[in-house]
């Protein structure tokens, strides 16, 4: 039996139970008893209750309550997918907009082309948007990229959307459920990428789709009628087929 919070009219939190309405609270806030839980961050535990120490979302997983900001940056962390965008172009390696606080860096011998020194910019150029993964970060926040792996390309086409940080889990669903659902039904090729980046690529039906279906989880994929605003879009996705 999943855990509830102690306040009248709230939605349950149990892990993985569908339509539970998440709960926005602000530092000072109770968020319920501590017994038996643990305390993660944007939290504390005073008086055996469980205090809210910023503002945002609660979030329980495995027995730990935290809050969630409504905002956040971009912070990278070795293996991470995303979605990046040349910023600039030197003899050996180009500079990427992550969205992050930092640029990442794409060394020449990280890329998937055999580049002469000097060659950068016949293989990319300021502007062009890549699938990569982050290499390492290290205690001076250099962030260096690779796009060495399977699957990792340059996105010659598509268009990329950004979204909120901590919308990614909501576009992305429990196992992936949810973003497969807009993958079948616009007939897109949809990745998210950890950056808050979304790469959608399809016809131009397809993908007006999947703006207004990434546009409806930002708005009220935290509501307990989200999945039936979800089911009610998809009534109207243009084609129904596997992505």
């Amino acid at each position: 039996m999943g855990w509830r919070f102690a306040a009248n009219g709230e939605k349950e939190m149990s892990n993985g139970q569908n339509g539970a309405e998440l709960r926005l609270v602000t530092p000072g806030m109770a968020i319920g008893p501590s017994a038996g839980m643990r305390v993660g961050s944007g939290a504390l535990a005073q008086n055996d209750t469980i205090i809210a120490t910023r503002l945002g979302w609660v979030k329980e997983l495995n027995n730990t309550v935290s809050v969630d900001p409504i905002n956040s940056a971009y912070m990278p962390r070795s293996g991470d997918l995303i979605v990046a965008t040349v910023a600039e172009v030197r003899n050996n390696l180009w500079f990427m907009n992550i969205n992050g606080p930092f640029q990442g860096l794409l060394p020449m011998s990280l890329a998937p082309w055999k580049v002469e020194f000097g060659a950068a910019r016949q293989h990319m150029g300021i502007g062009d948007v890549v699938l990569a993964r982050v290499q390492e970060v290290d205690e001076c926040h250099n962030v260096v990229l690779t796009m060495k792996g399977v699957g990792l390309r340059r996105l010659n086409q598509g268009s990329v959307h950004s979204v909120p940080i901590n919308h990614i889990d909501r576009i992305r669903g429990e196992g992936n459920a949810t973003l497969q659902r807009l993958r079948e039904a616009c007939d897109c090729r949809i990745i998210v990428g950890e950056n808050g980046k979304v790469w959608v690529d399809g016809d131009a039906e397809g993908t007006a789709w999947a703006r207004q279906a990434i546009q409806l989880i930002q708005e009220s994929g935290h509501k307990n009628t989200f999945e039936a605003e979800l089911t009610a879009l998809e009534k109207n996705a243009p084609k129904k087929g596997d992505a």
